[in-house]
Formats: structure tokens, sequence, C-alpha cells
């Protein structure tokens, strides 16, 4: 049995949370780069490489990668070796609140109803998983709303099969135009329930930009969407060219069979993502 200390668990919050804000991970950065290198569009072209530039100006001066800090969602796996001494959602919440507070950064959390600001950006959006093992992996993915809005979940008959699920994904893709500041990244959930899919669209988000499903056929259909999306010629901001999609992840998981569940979760170029095991 290991113990970890509320505390720590805070203090890694927090980090994450200015740390992802600030530094874009190498996973992103390479696909912008390999972007800008086979763009064929002029003004795309240029784009890409103001966002390259804005990437390094935010690492560097610690600011923020984007002004829209947006909702912390949270994913943990929680080892089952693992006694945490104090409260774990009130660890992460405080973690959430001091990362935001002391990072300068802007706080976007309010009541859906009065629309007034909590003031802290929380309370973030925590999923647990139980795993084996004695470790807590923390991974921190803040939202920003550009491209969350453009997200969607539809619950399609059987019948309209995969050809109903491909044309689904990207006639949603190409509707949201230039709202989620592409080139994006695609996040798929199939399967499950009304919120699982939505949950596997969104974790989709977590996997390396770029790296393919385990399954053949899944990998199969990821690039086939991430290719037609591509080849409509939105492209960067909406300005045309190649690269409206820098990747199409999909997560799949067994479903009812009177249901064919499809959630969407689209993220901006400004994929900010972090991790840490403690």
């Amino acid at each position: 049995m290991r113990e970890i200390d509320s505390n720590e668990i805070r203090q890694a919050v927090r980090d994450l949370a200015i740390a992802a804000a600030h530094d874009l991970e190498p996973d992103i950065l390479d696909a912008l780069l390999a972007a800008r290198d086979r763009e064929t569009g002029e003004l795309a072209g240029n784009i890409l490489e103001l966002l390259l530039t804005n990437a390094n100006i935010a690492s560097r001066d610690r600011i923020p990668v984007c002004q829209d800090t947006g909702t912390g969602i949270l994913f943990l796996e929680l080892g089952q070796e693992v006694h945490i001494r104090g409260d774990l959602n009130e660890a992460l919440q405080e973690g959430v609140r001091l990362g935001y507070e002391e990072g300068y950064l802007r706080k976007s959390v309010c009541d859906p109803l009065t629309r007034k600001n909590t003031g802290t950006n929380t309370p973030a959006v925590v999923h647990l998983e139980m795993v084996p093992g004695d470790r807590i992996t923390i991974r921190f993915l803040p939202k920003g709303c550009g491209s969350e809005n453009m997200s969607s979940l539809v619950m399609l008959p059987p019948a309209a099969g995969t050809e109903g699920v491909v044309r689904h994904v990207i006639d949603r893709v190409l509707a949201a135009g230039s709202n989620p500041c592409p080139p994006m990244v695609v996040g798929v959930g199939l399967g499950g329930s009304f919120e699982k899919a939505a949950l596997l669209a969104k974790k989709a988000l977590l996997r390396p930009v770029g790296e393919r499903s385990e399954r053949e056929d899944v990998a199969a259909l990821e690039e086939r969407m991430l290719r037609e999306i591509n080849a409509q010629g939105q492209g960067v901001h909406g300005f045309g060219g190649i690269t409206t999609a820098l990747a199409v992840h999909m997560e799949v998981f067994p479903c009812h069979i009177a249901s064919l569940p499809v959630g969407i979760n689209i993220q901006c170029h400004a994929h900010r993502h972090k991790e840490i095991v403690l």
C-alpha cells in the first residue's frame, strides 16, 4: 500500500494547470511543424508559422498560449493500492484554483443560469477511474469553448453503419468552420451509451496527436476521416489549404444492439494537456 498526501496532489494539479496554459506538448508542436512544412496554401502556411511563434513566445515569457484558458478537465487513474491522506476532491479543486490564481489565468467558469462567475475557475470536471497498482496518474486538459462548443452527441440508428458514422463526423467538423480555431484535433467516441460516447470522445484527445488506434479497422477509419476532412479545403482558421485537422482519434466501446452512439469532441490548435504520475 502506498500513501500519498492530498497536499502533494493539490500541488501537482496547481503546477499542471499553469504548465498547460504556457507550454504545448511536443506531440502538438511536432504536428503543427509538420503541417507548416507540407502546407501548399501561402496564407495557411503563414498562419501556421504565426501559431508556432505564438507558442514559442508563450513558453518563453510564461504567458498563456491562448486567452481562453478553459474549463479544467481532470482525468485520474487511481491505483487500488493507494491510500490518500486527506480529501481527494478538495485537493483537486484547490489545485485548480491555485493554478488559475497564481498563474494569472483567466477564470471562465460561471453558474449556467445566473452566469455569475465563480471567481476561481472551479469546480473543475473530474473523471476518476480505478486501476491496478500503487500510483496516481493525473491528466489535465483545459478546454476552451471555441472548440468545446462545436462538439456534439448523436444517437444514430444501427442501420447507419460505418458510413453513417464517417459522414456524421465529417459533416460536423465541416459545419464547425473556423469556430474551433483549426487546425483541430478531432476526438470521436463510438459506442457505449449516451454519456459514455461523449466521455470516449474527450478521452481520445489525450492520445498523442496522430497516434493511431491499436485496432486496424478503427485506425483505417481515423485515417479516412482525416483525409476526407482535409480534402474539403477549409484549412487553417478557415482560410483554405490542406490542413483543417491535424488528427482524428476514435475510441470505441460495445453498445446496445439497437443503438449507435457517436460523440465528437473537438480541440483547437492550442491542444493543451499535461500529465503527471505520483
